[in-house]
């Protein structure tokens, strides 16, 4: 395989992440792969090249089943890579999302990993504090760069929202 960047996304997100990760990769001369985790199950089995049997995290759905990437997703993202004169593709994984991105990033020998911040609300804030920030957690395991896009940058004339000053 050619080298590739690595792009996190997810349902909703600006469109600024995959746009900036579609430059990043024609900058390089790589593939683009965008990646999306659903945390909400688990891996059971790697059938190799980013294909995998999961299960659910709840015992209400015991069935295996093979991750497939959302097809309204994938529309999204067609609509904003097509025409580029850039290789991409999909990948539907599973797991803790840094994790997920870490070991496919591994198995591609991906040259990076994009990703794209949470919006600057207290509630965002909170649900990154328990869960913990995708961004750190590669940035702090990973040996190849991660870059982080900012979706809502908060100006430097206000206090974020974690800030009690």
């Amino acid at each position: 395989m050619s080298a590739c960047v690595i792009v996190g996304v997810v349902t909703g997100q600006p469109d600024t992440v995959v746009q900036q990760a579609a430059m990043f990769a024609a900058r390089f001369n790589a593939d683009l792969v965008c990646a999306a985790v659903d945390a909400g199950q688990y891996q059971v089995y790697d059938l190799g090249y980013g294909t995998m049997t999961s299960l659910p995290l709840t015992a209400d759905s015991p069935e295996r089943a093979e991750e497939r990437f959302d097809p309204d997703l994938a529309a999204r993202l067609a609509a904003l890579l097509d025409g580029r004169g850039l290789t991409w593709s999909t990948r539907a994984l599973v797991g803790n999302p840094a994790q997920a991105l870490g070991d496919l990033a591994d198995t591609l020998n991906a040259a990076m990993i994009v990703v794209g911040t949470r919006e600057a609300t207290l509630r965002a804030s909170l649900q990154e504090f328990i869960n913990g920030s995708v961004a750190v957690q590669l940035a702090h395991r990973q040996h190849r760069p991660v870059v982080v896009i900012p979706l809502a940058p908060v100006p430097s004339d206000q206090a974020l929202p974690w800030d009690p000053a």
